[in-house]
């Protein structure tokens, strides 16, 4: 059999998978050996539903209760569903590191590429920033409540909380740079955790706890501790219905981060298939194990109240408490944050071949578009994941509601980038039916995008509200200002400079997908070119006949 130079058969998956990322002007720079599994399984550990559970469970539990928790964990779960399947179909034409601003570019009319790729490049940074520092900020909150447990002397600070947090990132850091093959087996470590750690865990509080709380606590308890200093809650001063949408913020957020599927493409075999698939099957999966985990941890509380004024400040530590004690309690939360480790891990490494791929086009500096030749890993990139998620995190020296605020960014921030590609495959259907993988959702594509748009859009007002009052310099909801300065800088920028030199994701490769041309063969988009010319004139020359 004649074999490539590289020692491949031709018409491998492998080969396959370059010709395609050819076709998008990009050559393969990452290593590629990733599978279906692997690649579900980022999505699955980012989205890592014991991490978005277990840190915000104790703003779940005063913003709304177990009803809002419970109820609306089933409808966000529905809704971002449809998103995910959006996105799956659009992964499945384009499968890229670059992933929602490549999307936005190609599907964009070539006159407005250039501006679709740009903001939306944006957010989506903005996005991924916000997720790693929630992921692993909520990591270091959780390493300081477990040190206090057992701890006389130690005191939790956010000076302390930080420090943790900065080490937590250098650890991940340190991973990503120089340990890009070891990756896809702390993958399959994750996914066990994940599934089947996590899964004993829940079996075992709701085997060990005490009493059970009845399935009308869990789904119609209706609960507003928004109220602080002795204000009333956003119950009263708005509506319980304010409360309940500003309550789904543990289940939106939570649900987010299967966007990792398609910026792990260009590291995935046939990943036209497996990327969608990955982006669905990690949504759907995580929707019905996160309601498992929900159900088990609220029917397992003892002591709503008592639950709620934890002298941990971490409700589910205090469930563990109630039900083991605190020497098994430490145990069982010991595997909570090593998942979340995990799932920092991987958010940064998605995070960063996002930032890879967008100085590969000249969103960022192209400093950054940069592949250690050693270790396969985009090391410069790894480090400005690090150093942004770092600097996000900083608002909460001063600032009681810093994490709730930095999930809200990263929800409204990756939310928005995921739906400005989906609208403009909606508004211009046929150039995106054109180019459409074998992941095709034929006549529903146009109600399901036109669905996600619209959730998207009401989420991204939602989580920009505040949820504390009274509000003030400690409880100012601060995500409508970061996603304010990028929405002004990404559009402004446009406006005053980038406009002039920005040319998109390779716009030459753009031109080829719309006209249907493999642009790895050798003269064919030039011929394409030629023959659209010619058809031009000719149909000149007829009219003037």
């Amino acid at each position: 059999m004649a074999k490539n130079t590289d020692g491949r058969p031709p018409g491998t998956v492998d080969e396959l998978d370059e010709n395609r990322l050819a076709s998008f002007g990009y050559k393969q720079e990452l290593r590629r050996d990733w599978g279906l599994a692997h690649n579900f399984g980022v999505s699955f550990s980012i989205i890592s539903v014991i991490t978005g559970i277990t840190t915000l469970f104790s703003y779940g539990l005063n913003t709304g209760g177990p009803a809002v928790m419970s109820v609306g964990w089933i409808l966000v779960s529905f809704c971002t569903l449809l998103v995910a399947i959006a996105m799956a179909e659009i992964v499945s034409a384009i499968p890229t590191s670059g992933g929602p601003y490549f999307w936005a570019a190609l599907l964009a009319p070539p006159r407005w590429s250039p501006f679709a790729a740009w903001p939306t490049g944006w957010f989506n940074l903005l996005g991924q920033v916000a997720v790693t520092t929630g992921i692993s900020f909520g990591l270091a909150g959780l390493i300081a409540t477990a040190a206090s447990v057992k701890s006389t002397t130690y005191t939790p600070t956010p000076g302390k909380t930080i420090g943790i947090y900065a080490a937590i990132l250098v650890s991940h850091a340190l991973v990503n740079t120089f340990g890009v093959r070891v990756l896809k087996y702390l993958n399959n470590t994750s996914i066990f955790l994940h599934s089947a750690g996590v899964s004993a865990i829940c079996i075992a509080v709701l085997a060990k706890a005490p009493t059970h709380q009845p399935a009308s606590f869990v789904f119609q308890t209706f609960y507003d501790g928004t109220g602080v200093d002795g204000a009333v809650g956003w119950s009263i001063r708005a509506s319980p219905a304010y409360l309940a949408l500003c309550g789904a913020l543990l289940s939106q957020y939570t649900l987010t981060g299967f966007d990792a599927s398609a910026h792990l493409s260009e590291e995935t075999k046939n990943a036209s298939w497996s990327a969608p698939i990955g982006v669905v099957s990690s949504v759907v999966f995580s929707a019905l194990f996160g309601f498992f985990v929900l159900m088990a941890f609220l029917f397992s509380v003892q002591d709503f109240q008592g639950t709620l004024s934890s002298q941990y400040d971490q409700p589910v530590l205090q469930i563990f408490v109630d039900v083991f004690g605190e020497n098994g309690a430490l145990g069982v939360f010991s595997v909570i944050m090593i998942c979340v480790w995990h799932c920092g891990l991987f958010s940064m490494t998605s995070n960063s071949r996002m930032m890879f791929a967008f100085a590969r086009d000249g969103g960022i500096h192209p400093f950054f578009h940069s592949v250690d030749s050693r270790f396969k890993s985009p090391v410069r990139a790894v480090w400005l994941a690090a150093t942004l998620a770092f600097i996000l995190a900083l608002p909460s020296l001063g600032s009681a509601v810093a994490f709730s605020a930095a999930t809200s960014i990263a929800t409204i921030g990756l939310y928005i980038s995921y739906g400005l590609p989906i609208l403009i495959g909606l508004i211009w259907q046929k150039s995106f039916v054109a180019m459409k993988g074998p992941f095709n959702l034929g006549v529903f594509s146009r109600p399901i995008a036109a669905a996600a748009c619209t959730w998207i859009g009401c989420i991204a007002v939602v989580f920009c509200l505040p949820a504390t009052n009274p509000v003030t310099d400690q409880t100012l909801n601060y995500t409508v200002v970061a996603v304010g300065i990028i929405g002004i800088f990404a559009i402004g920028s446009w406006v005053v400079w980038a406009h002039r030199w920005f040319t998109g994701p390779a716009a030459e490769a753009m031109e080829a997908m719309r006209m249907g041309v493999d642009i790895t063969e050798p003269g064919a988009l030039e011929s394409k070119e030629a023959e659209a010319l010619q058809t031009s004139n000719d149909d000149g020359a007829e009219t003037v006949v």
